[in-house]
């Protein structure tokens, strides 16, 4: 399916997380050790926040992450304390630049690993369901896209787990209609700037990979000689579809039907479950 990538914390240079790692996002285009698909090239997508944005900076593209000499041109000069990057594989939707990943509606991004089961049949109504005032502003045709904006609808910008949890609930309840026996499957990372939440859920109970990084404070004990990790604050994370390297200590397994809050007051590991809108 896909392979993305969440940063939250002291500011840096995209090439330090997106091209330095020995298990880099790049390299997982071609060689994801987690995912359905080995290769991942169908397109990628970078958007960050800088000093005094109002709204984030998106860059998408529909071929493949590893030779595109634009992005690494970009992540050499462009630094941010909050970054999205994915790269996909596509479920069977188009390849093309609208159907890329991260989303963008105002301040909110939005990315996701994953799919809605035979989304073709389940498409209208679930369309019908979005916000009229928000229908509009739906630029592709990806099942990922139309997540985004039921979320939306169901009031991601005032409440993110509560949105997340209702729009799983509208997709499962649809699917569940249409007689699909499970309708879900998502890693989902969504941020408006301030605060980043990631979820992971499938209604098998089998969702796909997702991992988040260990305490910068537990990390620097761990391994001393790393320079990043001297340089990082306190809260800075990362959420990842698998880990960009095999050093002890670093990452660990988002649970099953789990939504993770990373935010300046601090972070928390939360259930998550589904809701009927």
């Amino acid at each position: 399916m896909c392979r993305w990538l969440a940063y939250s914390g002291t500011p840096v240079l995209l090439e330090t997380i997106l091209y330095e790692p020995e298990h880099s996002l790049i390299d997982q285009s071609l060689h994801s050790r987690m995912g359905v698909e080995t290769t991942n090239g169908d397109g990628f997508g970078v958007g960050w926040f800088g000093p005094e944005m109002r709204t984030p900076a998106i860059v998408r593209e529909v071929g493949p992450a590893w030779s595109n000499r634009n992005l690494r041109e970009i992540a050499g000069h462009i630094r941010s304390p909050l970054f999205f990057a994915h790269i996909r594989a596509s479920t069977g939707s188009a390849v093309q630049q609208t159907n890329c990943h991260p989303f963008r509606h105002g301040r909110w991004m939005w990315m996701h690993n994953g799919a809605i089961a035979e989304f073709h049949r389940v498409r209208r109504d679930l369309a019908l369901a979005v916000d009229p005032r928000l229908f509009l502003d739906i630029e592709g045709s990806t099942d990922s896209e139309m997540m985004f904006f039921l979320a939306l609808t169901l009031g991601l910008e005032e409440d993110p787990p509560g949105a997340v949890a209702r729009m799983a609930g509208l997709v499962e309840e649809i699917g569940h209609a249409h007689g699909v026996e499970y309708p879900l499957q998502m890693t989902v990372a969504a941020t408006g700037g301030r605060g980043l939440w990631a979820f992971r859920y499938s209604s098998r109970g089998e969702s796909r990979s997702l991992y988040y990084s260990t305490a910068v404070e537990t990390l620097r004990a761990l391994h001393p000689g790393m320079p990043f990790l001297r340089e990082a604050a306190a809260g800075t994370r990362l959420i990842v579809s698998e880990p960009l390297g095999d050093l002890p200590g670093v990452w660990n397994k988002v649970p099953e039907s789990s939504c993770g809050v990373v935010s300046p007051e601090g972070d928390d590991l939360l259930p998550f479950v589904p809701r009927r809108p």
